[in-house]
């Protein structure tokens, strides 16, 4: 009965693991949505450093824990827009692990950075990642949904990092969440070696 139930458990996670499979593919408005939903999750460079934003601003508190990933998602809207339009932006792969690096450590260190510093941070690394759903925007997919799908994706994942950030309110749960951050850098470190050839 015990192993029956975590059979069941198994077929479950494995059917969620199916759905990036069918990501790209879809058409339409629904189609769009959810290849744009899907996205930002099934991309660990994007899911570690919009985690880390999260967690950031609960570590800075008010108006932190809202300004940081509320600014996210509408600057990284701009850079979809741009990487659709095929505008350049070089170095977008290093742009990407550095934010996971500069965010990981700004989260291992406990960095309390003015505010107009972290949002400015924030903002620039927030065009890489839209650049890059952009430019990775399938041809079938509804250009306007797949971006609603993946603004309000990286929103839920800010908040997954917000409720991971309220351990901060607690002194061992504040050194998990440093220790998280520290781990976010050096996935970062990995992507930037990846990145780097």
């Amino acid at each position: 009965m015990r192993l029956s139930s975590r059979l069941r458990l198994f077929w479950f996670l494995l059917t969620l693991i199916s759905f990036p499979a069918l990501a790209h593919t879809d058409a339409g408005v629904a189609g769009g949505l959810l290849s744009g939903f899907i996205h930002p999750v099934k991309g660990v460079d994007h899911l570690v450093a919009m985690i880390a934003v999260g967690l950031w601003g609960a570590q800075l508190r008010q108006p932190a824990i809202w300004l940081l990933p509320i600014t996210f998602p509408l600057v990284m809207a701009f850079g979809g827009l741009a990487g659709l339009a095929g505008l350049p932006l070089p170095g977008l792969e290093i742009g990407i692990a550095a934010s996971a690096i500069a965010l990981g450590l700004a989260v291992g260190f406990a960095w309390r950075a003015p505010l107009w510093l972290a949002g400015l941070l924030v903002a620039l690394f927030a065009v890489f990642h839209g650049y890059a759903h952009g430019r990775e925007l399938p041809q079938a997919a509804n250009p306007l949904a797949y971006g609603a799908g993946f603004v309000v994706a990286t929103g839920l994942l800010h908040l997954c990092g917000i409720g991971l950030g309220a351990l901060t309110h607690w002194p061992r749960g504040a050194q998990w969440v440093r220790a998280l951050g520290v781990g976010i850098a050096v996935c970062g470190g990995y992507f930037l070696l990846a990145a780097a050839g």
